[in-house]
């Protein structure tokens, strides 16, 4: 298939890019280049069935490219993941992740692209107690990424249902592993970079959620787009079938710096760690383990591995 990636330079994006060519497909990853890197793709360069272009979905040059060739797919991965910087500008997740969201649905319409698998978030539920099920409602988002994430999915529907758009919707837990751009791992080891006596924590250090390593996550997307036909929109939770706590991460993170033992761990008196932080959540799962699927390993495995990835791209760097 002739597949587009959006937000192909970044962390997850560019791990499906791999994935996608491996499976015999032609691509072309774009990227604005403002979370994303060149060097994700660098081993990609050269292929004739990979492209990258620096362009963003706000463009008109992104209209332009989608109708050039005859795509049947697009993987909409793009958005602004950074939750916290979202609470600080407000009009970040609007243009980022809704809006990119609106003109990837209106060129793929207006060209005629029958295909989409849309990248959204355990962030759409809010702040919910018991496991969520797909179905599960009301949805009351707390943070701006949340609320533009749902409004992503609505509109992803309404073109669905009115333009033959056939759409998967992946709702992501924590997504951990090499390229990683920023998240609570990478986080801790900036910090203790820059100061090996003390690393403080967002939060009291309790947040406990699901952590999920990148290619388990690709293994449920591509499993899912393979085997379900939607008619004309199916939505999946995409998890482990555990979570980890944040003091476990800081943990794990000062242990594989070699730092046990010389680190003060401050935390906070707060088990929000920001303001639109969910600090618990769980997902029922029951949907895509019945396509075959379970993670092949456990949100502290994940953690751990992811952990050992960031470390060793940045003493690669």
């Amino acid at each position: 298939m002739r597949i587009i990636v959006t937000g192909g330079a970044g962390f997850i994006g560019s791990h499906l890019c791999d994935r996608l060519v491996e499976e015999g497909h032609s691509v072309v990853a774009v990227d604005d280049l403002s979370l994303g890197r060149t060097e994700n793709l660098a081993h990609l360069a050269g292929r004739a069935d990979f492209r990258f272009e620096e362009v963003s979905i706000l463009d008109p040059a992104f209209d332009t490219l989608v109708g050039e060739v005859d795509f049947d797919a697009v993987f909409h991965m793009a958005a602004n993941s950074d939750i916290q910087a979202g609470s600080r500008d407000r009009r970040v997740d609007l243009d980022r992740t809704f809006l990119t969201t609106w003109h990837v649905c209106e060129s793929m319409a207006r060209h005629g692209v029958r295909q989409l698998v849309f990248a959204s978030t355990s962030a759409i539920y809010g702040d919910v107690p018991e496991a969520t099920h797909e179905n599960h409602g009301p949805l009351i988002p707390i943070s701006f990424y949340g609320a533009a994430k749902l409004a992503g999915e609505a509109y992803c529907s309404a073109y669905a249902h009115r333009h033959d758009i056939r759409t998967w919707v992946y709702r992501f837990p924590n997504v951990v592993g090499s390229r990683a751009t920023h998240g609570v791992i990478l986080d801790f080891v900036e910090k203790l970079e820059k100061d090996g006596s003390v690393l403080d924590v967002l939060g009291d250090g309790t947040q406990e959620k699901p952590y999920l390593y990148v290619h388990d996550l690709l293994d449920a997307m591509l499993l899912g787009w393979d085997r379900v036909v939607p008619a004309p929109l199916e939505v999946f939770n995409i998890g482990p079938e555990s979570a980890t706590r944040v003091r476990s991460i800081a943990e794990a993170v000062v242990a594989a710096m070699g730092l046990r033992g010389e680190v003060e761990i401050r935390y906070g008196d707060e088990p929000r760690g920001w303001p639109g932080d969910v600090p618990r959540f769980a997902y029922d799962l029951g949907k895509i383990h019945a396509l075959g699927w379970k993670a092949a390993n456990t949100s502290d495995e994940a953690m751990r591995r992811a952990v050992k990835d960031v470390l060793a791209e940045r003493s690669a760097a």
